[in-house]
């Protein structure tokens, strides 16, 4: 599955026709009434309306050109009506022409602002794609998919993170995310994520290699060439995260847990937590609380699909306020395959939020199959 990235938003200067008839049908409309209309009765101030309509939704020259035609359907109603030397027309022409390009240059600094807006979301998200590589689609005995949903809040992009590794015996996985947001939290997902590359098949079992995730994760929090500015910031920066340890031969996987949301098993329509008996505290906060490494062990089936997940997913909510249910989600879409599920489950979420996240989220979905001859 193709991770769902930021909306690639275009600002055109071209409006759409139905919408540029709008202004015209209305300055057609305001002219006509105002020249049958009694002498006592004057209608031109309505057609500044016009390019103020335009200026929400087309460029500066589309509001100019539309501005222009309010000021040319103004003359002719001043010549129809009394004469273009007319005050009460004169005025109304000069307030026109002044209001025409007020809107104007408002039109052209919209069109500024949503360029650079479009701009640092390209920059957003080339960064996170590169620092956030696919995951295969089959490894082993495992089908894997996910999904990267990113919250469409001005250019802001997360530390939602997930990686797999190959040893020589099972498949590695792990999923994070990072507290905060921007390019420093791209910073510190895109260490942990090359971290993980590098390691993942050279330390022998889960335990050490978190460790190894965990000292480098503290010594770039500790570096002395940070930014100044984010000294307090960084003090508390830390990064929730699960690995997995999947053998290929063994239907079991092993879990370590960093302070991350626990993962999910789907077995035969079933939808059980995998809870680990002793959490770790987040990477990055072991100086602070004393605790071990260790992985715990659960039965990994054939036909079993876990889910990780970040907590973008289960801190969704609705208008209602409630968090979206996961777990029972999840039970509903059994019998699928990993693309399936996830595809039900992002589909679902966002008509659950309607439509906009208030945060990034990340789904990896892996399934046991018989491993290919």
């Amino acid at each position: 599955m193709v991770p769902r990235r930021l909306r690639d938003l275009r600002w055109s200067q071209e409006p759409r026709p139905a919408l540029l008839a709008v202004p015209i049908v209305l300055i057609a409309i305001v002219t006509v009434v105002d020249i049958l209309a009694p002498s006592s009765v004057h209608l031109g101030p309505f057609l500044v309306s016009a390019p103020a309509v335009t200026a929400s939704f087309a460029g500066p020259r589309a509001t100019a050109c539309v501005g222009a035609l309010a000021v040319t359907a103004q003359a002719v109603v001043a010549a129809a009506r009394t004469s273009l030397v007319d005050l009460n027309h004169s005025v109304q022409l000069i307030t026109l022409i002044l209001m025409s390009a007020f809107v104007t240059s408002f039109a052209a600094r919209r069109e500024r602002h949503e360029r650079e807006l479009v701009q640092l979301r390209s920059v957003a998200t080339a960064a996170q794609e590169v620092v956030l590589k696919p995951l295969p689609q089959r490894v082993g005995s495992l089908r894997i998919a996910s999904v990267y949903l990113a919250a469409e809040s001005e250019a802001q992009i997360g530390g939602d993170l997930y990686a797999a590794a190959r040893t020589e015996h099972a498949t590695r996985i792990v999923i994070g995310d990072v507290r905060g947001k921007g390019l420093e939290a791209v910073g510190d997902a895109a260490l942990l994520l090359g971290a993980f590359r590098g390691a993942a098949h050279r330390q022998a079992d889960l335990p050490a290699l978190m460790a190894f995730l965990e000292g480098t994760v503290s010594s770039n929090l500790d570096d002395p060439a940070a930014p100044d500015t984010a000294t307090e910031d960084r003090g508390e920066a830390f990064i929730t995260a699960a690995a997995m340890d999947i053998p290929d031969e063994e239907p079991v996987l092993h879990l370590i847990n960093c302070g991350h949301p626990p993962p999910l098993l789907l077995r035969h329509g079933r939808v059980s937590a995998l809870e680990v008996r002793s959490p770790a505290p987040p990477l990055g906060l072991t100086e602070f609380v004393d605790s071990e490494l260790s992985e715990e062990t659960f039965a990994f089936e054939q036909g079993d699909i876990a889910l990780l997940y970040t907590d973008g997913v289960i801190e969704a909510r609705n208008r209602e306020g409630t968090f979206y249910p996961l777990a029972e989600r999840m039970a509903g879409k059994a019998g699928k395959g990993p693309d399936a599920l996830l595809t039900g489950l992002c589909r679902d979420l966002l008509r659950h939020v309607g439509g906009h996240l208030g945060d990034d989220a990340a789904m990896v979905a892996i399934e046991r199959v018989p491993r290919p001859s």
